[in-house]
């Protein structure tokens, strides 16, 4: 926020703190990163994360103006002689035709703040982006920004500068989500409805993030309307949503719930094939939360996540799994200075998968299972220093799987090991404005992670033989890692509309996902380090420039980056991960590199407004045991990367949108030749990911038209239209011996989706 002073302070040297929350009026929802500014002055701060600013002045009299995306500018005449609260809430903008923000930290304040490789995603402008079978998702909205890339067609998975899907922390009001996805990742968890607020920190993260190598993704839930009872939601061709928030007590608590459904199962019983008539194909999710304003310095919430997924077929086979979270978060505040946030958080991912034959059925079983307690606090020392500090320790229960077989006469189970460890964190940073050119960040991040017993432990030689086996029992010290991991920052204005912006910082992960398959999968294993798995490790190194062009409405914003990453995982050739136990002997482990240049070129608002993103960068890996030992491509390898987004508000009734997405084939491993073994036909592979798949690109198209616009009720049809120009992108290839010609091999290519209409009714009341 900025404050400017309207008339000279005093002369007594005395200094006072101005502090408050902001808040929406219409909702009572609290505004996370609005701006504050007193006319005339270069004096600067926002509100964190929970709405809650503070500010030192000397004393005078000044005049407080108070901006927030979407909501109309205030200004307050303050006259500070003591410490003062200043706590207001924000209207909604009134215009006739509603201007569209993309994102909300392309302000002047964010250009002095030291954070770099951060995008603030509104959640207002997700509608209108068009998306496969028309859900609002704010995931695939992410893969539309540089440095962001879709780990492929139609999947929610990610991956950033050069990192892997699971280096991604994905935090929903601060709970892991492990598996950030629906149907096989063509939705993910997140019903935009119950969204307030989604930031991407693509490196540099804050030192309060941990835990993961390449980004964090902060998601915030809403906290419920304290003011008035609203009903939403959407009817589509394939899913639909409700949402129902209102006052508990008017102005005090609220509640939220908000739920979601597909029913394609519904249309496979109208199909002619019975073997599909009893198919079940669906996913639910469900949102809760509650808010409590206990005093003016407390207040209390309690959120949920519960979302699950299955996929079966009458009783032959089936998989099913899902996700888990609560968060219990008291929020207070100590004085003008001083804010805490105090947390315990859950979260558990599971899945389970079922194989029923005439004589023998299946049943595999995994989970991984958290109990997280966070402390935090905020101290707005002085108008140049505001310190973050604070604690966090998580106990991870992993079960890698459970497997039972046998019949309704009997069943055997075999358990895979459980695995338990202790991930403990200290942290403290300081952002220090030191002059009105220059500002720093820096900090520190102290991670410790403790492997526990119960289980068996291992040593292997250079081949993944086992050669000793140690034996540790419940609670016992298997081995403690400490990483420190430091963080700077520095941000120095060229002028009054451009600034230039450096960071280092270093990430270590210890939680690591196993899968051989070419995208993600539900029943991909999560495993913890060991004393043969080390912590992954990466430092990276940022520069950054950002402008606002003449027009304030656009703005250029150009960083590069240069990532290192220790103790990479990758597999041996051949490797069976699910079939062999332990799973180290199945892995190699070796360095890694990613390096490359983003560019974003936004138009922020007016009735035209969209990006242009566009990436260019390398990611490598050296593993010994792999290619040689040389410097191979990485599969999430990617040369180009461009994302063109646009939205156009014809008029009152009309808005129209389009994106178009280009990108360089993935690395895969294609074989060169072939041989023949007892009738069997098997292929020789060539060098680690040596060869690319097909270019993709597709271009999609959506409107939006308003039916009702009303203080009681409001309606919208939107349509889309995905794979526009019908272009068949590759999913998957295969290789397979000629029917005709035995001596020949064939490439298959299989694609999803081709063109993808859909139509979906919104409301809200």
């Amino acid at each position: 926020m900025i404050l400017s002073r309207k008339e000279t302070n005093t002369g007594t040297g005395k200094k006072y703190a101005l502090h408050g929350t902001i808040r929406s009026a219409k909702s009572g929802e609290t505004i996370i990163g609005a701006t504050i500014s007193i006319v005339n002055t270069s004096t600067a701060t926002t509100t964190n994360e929970y709405g809650f600013y503070s500010l030192t002045l000397p004393e005078g009299q000044y005049t407080v103006q108070l901006s927030a995306v979407g909501l109309e500018t205030k200004q307050v005449a303050v006259d500070l002689t003591k410490d003062s609260q200043l706590s207001l809430n924000l209207e909604e903008e009134s215009k006739e035709l509603a201007t569209v923000t993309v994102t909300a930290s392309a302000t002047a304040t964010s250009r002095k703040s030291p954070q770099m490789s951060m995008e603030r995603i509104n959640v207002r402008s997700v509608r209108n982006i068009p998306v496969i079978f028309g859900e609002r998702d704010v995931l695939k909205t992410m893969q539309l920004l540089p440095g962001v890339k879709s780990a492929g067609e139609g999947n929610s998975g990610f991956y950033v500068r050069g990192g892997t899907a699971d280096q991604n922390l994905i935090l929903l009001d601060e709970a892991p989500v492990y598996n950030p996805s629906h149907l096989l990742g063509f939705f993910s968890t997140f019903n935009s409805d119950a969204i307030k607020n989604v930031t991407l920190y693509k490196g540099a993260q804050p030192a309060q993030y941990g835990g993961r190598l390449s980004s964090v993704v902060d998601i915030k839930m809403n906290e419920g309307n304290n003011q008035d009872l609203d009903v939403s939601g959407g009817i589509g061709l394939i899913a639909s949503r409700l949402m129902v928030e209102g006052p508990l007590q008017k102005g005090k608590s609220s509640f939220l719930v908000s739920g979601r459904r597909t029913y394609a199962d519904l249309f496979l019983r109208w199909l002619g094939d019975s073997s599909l008539r009893n198919a079940r194909l669906y996913f639910y999710d469900l949102n809760t939360k509650l808010n409590f304003q206990l005093g003016k310095n407390d207040q209390l919430f309690l959120s949920g996540y519960f979302g699950r997924d299955v996929l079966s077929q009458q009783d032959i086979a089936g998989i099913n799994w899902g996700n888990t979270t609560s968060t219990l978060r008291w929020n207070h505040i100590f004085n003008e200075k001083l804010f805490s946030n105090t947390s315990l958080i859950y979260s558990n991912y599971d899945y389970k998968i079922t194989t029923n034959t005439e004589a023998t059925d299946y049943h595999i079983r995994s989970r991984i299972r958290d109990w997280n307690l966070k402390e935090e606090a905020q101290w707005y020392a002085n108008t140049r220093n505001t310190l973050t500090f604070g604690l966090n320790a998580i106990y991870h229960t992993i079960k890698p799987g459970e497997i039972s077989v046998g019949n309704e006469n009997e069943m055997v189970s075999e358990d895979l090991q459980d695995r338990y460890s202790l991930e403990s964190a200290l942290y403290a940073s300081n952002t220090w404005r030191a002059s009105d050119k220059w500002s720093l960040t820096y900090g520190l991040r102290l991670s410790a992670f403790t492997i526990l017993g119960e289980g068996d432990y291992y040593h292997i030689d250079a081949d993944g033989n086992v050669t000793d086996t140690l034996h540790y029992n419940r609670g016992e010290v298997v081995k403690t890692y400490i990483d420190p991991e430091p963080r700077i920052a520095a941000s120095y204005q060229l002028n009054s509309s451009s600034a230039l912006k450096l960071s280092y910082s270093r990430n270590v992960q210890n939680l690591h996902l196993v899968s051989n398959s070419t995208s993600a999968s539900p029943t991909d294993k999560w495993v913890a380090s060991t004393n043969i798995i080390k912590p992954e490790k990466a430092d990276q190194l940022a520069l950054g420039y950002y402008k606002s062009l003449n027009d304030p409405r656009y703005e250029l914003n150009v960083e590069a980056y240069y990532k290192t990453m220790q103790n990479v995982i990758d597999y041996r050739n051949g490797a069976q991960v699910f079939t062999n136990e332990p799973i180290e002997t199945q892995l190699l482990f070796g360095k890694g590199r990613a390096y490359g240049m983003e560019w974003l070129f936004k138009k922020k608002a007016g009735r035209f407004s969209g990006w242009v993103s566009y990436t260019l960068s390398k990611t490598e890996r050296q593993i010994e045991g792999i290619n040689n030992g040389q410097w191979y491509n990485a599969r999430q390898d990617r040369t180009h990367d461009i994302a063109i987004v646009g939205m156009y508000q014809l008029n009152n009734k009309w808005t129209l949108s389009a994106n178009w997405i280009y990108y360089t084939g993935d690395a895969v491993t294609y074989p060169t030749g072939k041989y023949r073994l007892d009738n069997e036909v098997y292929f020789y592979f060539s060098d680690r990911n040596g060869y690319r798949m097909p270019n993709y690109h597709r271009l999609d198209l959506g409107a939006t038209r308003q039916l009702k616009k009303g203080k009681k009720f409001s309606s919208e049809l939107n349509f889309s239209l995905f794979n526009a120009y019908g272009h068949a992108n590759a999913y998957q290839i295969s290789f397979r011996e000629s029917e005709t010609d035995p001596s020949k091999t064939e490439a298959v290519q299989t694609s999803l989706f081709t063109f993808v209409p859909s139509i979906t009714y919104n409301f809200k009341f």
